[in-house]
């Protein structure tokens, strides 16, 4: 199967919920430093759950079309909810083998939005291994 699919493609090319919230309840940038991939993601949360998810950044056709999928994900979801999103749900969103090489460009959003959540929540970030925990 190609890296790039049709999906991540079409992510890439026209992401869902680019763009910059006005009122945030959160905002949170994360980036990779190994290849440059950036991501900041502003969260609406009302009532214990995401209301609105906006993200900008920039990076490879990976990180953004993860973002881009995640982010439809998410909307009216209970911040518990969006906190017991896996790697495997990542995955199974971009529909492709994600090689090791290029698991921080797929994750970087899910680690955006669970540090968001927590920063929100008052609480400290999570870790990289926190987020990328094994596969079950």
């Amino acid at each position: 199967m190609d890296l790039y699919a049709e999906n991540i493609l079409d992510h890439y090319r026209h992401p869902r919920n680019k763009g910059e919230e006005r009122s945030p309840t959160v905002t949170h940038k994360e980036e990779n430093a190994s290849c440059g991939d950036d991501l900041v993601v502003d969260l609406v949360i009302e009532d214990g759950r995401v209301s609105n998810v906006l993200w900008r950044g920039q990076g490879c056709a990976i990180s953004q079309a993860a973002i881009s999928l995640l982010s439809e994900e998410l909307k009216k979801k209970s911040t518990d909810e969006v906190m017991s999103i896996d790697t495997k749900a990542v995955r199974d969103l971009l529909g492709v083998p994600i090689g090791i090489r290029r698991e921080k460009c797929a994750f970087l959003g899910l680690h955006a939005v669970k540090n968001a959540i927590r920063k929100a929540q008052n609480q400290d970030p999570q870790s990289w291994r926190e987020t990328i925990q094994i596969d079950k």
